[in-house]
């Protein structure tokens, strides 16, 4: 029988197993394609590409974030029910009062951001003040303190620099397969450098397809984790399950929401496909489990996905 505990254990090692084939992997797309092109050196441009693209996004993706969804600051004196609401959780969780931000958008969702505990951000909507009681709020709230406790912003940071380095790496190799210069197949073994390009254009083609895959993969993780510890800091589980079963039944769409921000909510802000089934190949590009699948876990249900 699967229990909030068990979760928390299973899902940090479903992630790191994951990060660890996703190393492997890079590797392995990096070895094809400086055999195939007889130079390393592309490597190193494109994984630091992604690496300062990516510290640009660690450093000020929360205030891009927050601007691209018109959310604005609260205080104690502004809200106090919902500044004590946080300041106890964090508490009890032992981090620092984030930033606290409100969304004027009546669909209820919310997101954590910021690089670190002592920089973080909360931001709900107001039609989640509105629409959920103060346990629901709770297990929402105890969800997003978990995501930042859990430093999954650094994680999914380090995730985004891998993504990038693969499709950088198969773009550039494709480009110059099609249009750089050939170097002669008369020296070392014809067949051998023919297999190995033929071997580079597959993968170059395909590697970005698995690079979002496993991307997606460890932010699914990343969720039921944070469902799981989200419980345990609450000590109510079904808080957050009526919170997500409000949410997920909410058809009301969230306007400030964009494919660039989805991932950051507690559950998708687009509504497509939650009222119908969730074929196998839909759900291995999707940023969040089915809501069906994370309330099962937080009650303790059976694990088997309907289909």
């Amino acid at each position: 029988m699967p229990t909030i505990y068990n979760n928390v254990d299973s899902n940090v090692r479903k992630t790191w197993f994951l990060m660890a084939g996703f190393f492997v992997f890079i590797m392995l797309v990096g070895f094809v394609f400086s055999q195939a092109m007889n130079d390393s050196i592309i490597l190193y441009i494109a994984v630091g590409f992604s690496v300062i693209s990516s510290f640009i996004s660690y450093w000020w993706s929360d205030k891009i974030v927050l601007a691209m969804s018109d959310a604005h600051e609260i205080d104690h004196d502004s809200n106090r029910e919902l500044y004590h609401l946080v300041e106890n959780l964090c508490i009890t969780a032992g981090l620092p009062v984030p930033k606290i931000y409100v969304i004027n958008d009546t669909a209820p969702n919310a997101f954590a951001t910021g690089r670190d505990p002592e920089h973080a951000v909360v931001a709900v909507t107001s039609g989640l003040l509105q629409k959920l009681e103060k346990a629901e709020l709770e297990g929402v709230i105890a969800h997003e303190l978990s995501h930042i406790g859990n430093r999954d912003i650094l994680l999914a940071t380090i995730v985004t620099v891998l993504v990038g380095v693969v499709v950088l790496l198969a773009d550039w190799f494709r480009r110059w397969a099609f249009f750089g210069r050939r170097r002669d197949d008369s020296e070392g073994n014809g067949q051998f450098k023919a297999a190995i390009m033929i071997i580079a254009i597959v993968l170059s083609i395909l590697a970005p397809f698995f690079a979002y895959m496993m991307q997606f993969a460890i932010s699914r993780k990343r969720e039921f984790l944070a469902d799981a510890d989200g419980a345990l800091l609450t000590r109510y589980p079904e808080g957050l399950a009526r919170a997500l079963e409000k949410i997920s039944a909410d058809q009301e769409p969230l306007e400030v929401a964009n494919r660039a921000t989805a991932h950051l909510y507690i559950a998708s802000p687009f509504k497509e496909g939650e009222n119908g089934k969730i074929g196998f190949f839909t759900k291995l590009f999707m940023t969040h489990p089915p809501v069906e699948e994370r309330i099962a876990a937080l009650r303790g249900e059976s694990p088997a996905v309907k289909k």
